[in-house]
């Protein structure tokens, strides 16, 4: 999960790390963008304007691998 913030000047985002986010908040804390962004906020510019983008894991394993590849 990427936190992008949303404030034109900055411009800024970087991976969250959601280990850090639950040992902060708890592992029974709710983790949709609805939760977390109102926690959030830019480390450069302290702004809170704050989108998420949900990427999937792409480095490479035995998981991600198709069949017969």
């Amino acid at each position: 999960m990427i936190a992008f913030y949303r404030h034109a000047p900055c411009n800024h985002s970087q991976p969250l790390e959601l280990a850090k986010l639950r040992d902060r908040y708890g592992p029974d804390t709710p983790a949709m963008a609805d939760d977390i962004t109102p926690k959030l906020k830019c480390t450069k510019c302290g702004g809170r304007k704050v989108g998420l983008i949900y990427k999937p894991d792409s480095t490479p394993n035995g998981y991600g691998k198709a069949k017969g590849n």
